[in-house]
């Protein structure tokens, strides 16, 4: 029968006890119809839980059996791994896929270790490095294209505005990229935070990477949060570009001091960066997020190199109809 994940944090281990220093569970099997449906007991609530045929994203080990798991393959997990095993547990998927990433090679054995945000991004989704660098790659080629067709002849001689402008939008596409991915969660947190920020903390914690995201066991979204995280997420980006932009468009300023060209102005800049990631940013990403997770869950897609040539694609064509999108934005606010 296949393993069966709950629609809360707790899921089934290989036995029939789940064990940590808060909870015990107990299963149980209901029989309906041809299907056995588990339930788990705890106190006084019983949860009616769904299966599902995806055995190694369901089954969620206990402390012991993720200790025993890492001891074999002589792997020291990072202490929030070690605090969510001991907390929730960790599902197999998650643990399996951190062990093929460790191997892989030094450099990502030390990002794994050491970088959290890019850890739990890539346990979710392997492809994730790819589609980041997918789209820096393509927005370095389509600017440094446009920095020639504008300048010409001065194009060497100003490479280092050119470089700075290629900084300058850079960052704000990582952060929206990054932003927008789905990340490994391993259980349910709280936080340091009371109050008012610790329920916002709470709050955006619980939402989807993007609107699309798909649901895996013990990870699900209502519909009023994946509306929510249209907006919520959208705030964030447009803050974060802001500021980004505030900061770089102010040192390519300062640099640009003793240079005969135009001088964009600075808030103006911030002001046009915030809103473009917010909205026009926002909307095309959860879109492309949108298009990859049905691409993926499709007979050809479940091919990887297949996969990644259709991100390469629509990233690419995405990434075309953004810079024309920013170019008019600029100049129907003045900034150029």
């Amino acid at each position: 029968m296949a393993m069966a994940a709950l629609s809360s944090p707790f899921a089934l281990s290989n036995s029939h006890y789940y064990n940590n220093r808060n909870y015990t569970f107990k299963a149980s099997y209901l029989k309906q119809r041809t299907t056995l449906l588990p339930v788990l007991h705890h106190r006084d609530r019983t949860f009616r839980i769904r299966c599902t045929s995806d055995t190694g994203a369901a089954l969620l080990l206990n402390f012991e059996a993720v200790m025993k798991e890492c001891n074999a393959r002589g792997v020291q997990l990072p202490l929030d791994m070690v605090d969510a095993a001991k907390i929730t547990g960790i599902r197999q998927l998650f643990l399996h896929r951190y062990f093929q990433l460790q191997d892989s090679n030094l450099v990502m054995s030390f990002l794994m270790k050491h970088i959290p945000m890019l850890r739990t991004r890539m346990l979710a989704d392997p492809s994730f490095l790819f589609k980041l660098g997918t789209e820096v790659f393509i927005d370095i080629l389509c600017t440094l294209v446009a920095e020639y067709l504008q300048r010409r002849e001065d194009f060497w001689n100003e490479i280092h505005l050119v470089i700075g402008d290629i900084v300058v939008g850079i960052i704000p596409l990582v952060i929206v990229v990054t932003n927008l991915s789905p990340i490994a969660r391993f259980g349910n947190y709280s936080y340091d935070s009371q109050g008012l920020l610790g329920g916002i903390q709470h709050t955006i914690a619980s939402l989807p990477g993007s609107v699309f995201e798909a649901e895996r066991p013990g990870c699900k979204f209502t519909l009023k949060q994946r509306i929510a995280t249209y907006f919520i997420k959208g705030a964030l980006q447009g803050i974060m570009a802001f500021l980004s932009a505030l900061i770089g468009q102010g040192f390519l300023n300062v640099i640009m001091m003793n240079s005969k060209r135009h001088k964009p102005c600075l808030k103006k800049t911030a002001v046009l960066w915030g809103i473009f990631a917010a909205v026009s940013s926002n909307t095309r990403y959860q879109i492309i997020n949108g298009l990859e997770l049905l691409f993926e869950a499709s007979v050809i897609g479940k091919n990887p190199n297949i996969a990644k040539f259709f991100s390469f694609i629509v990233r690419f064509i995405n990434n075309i109809i953004g810079g024309m999108q920013f170019v008019e934005w600029a100049k129907w606010s003045g900034v150029h």
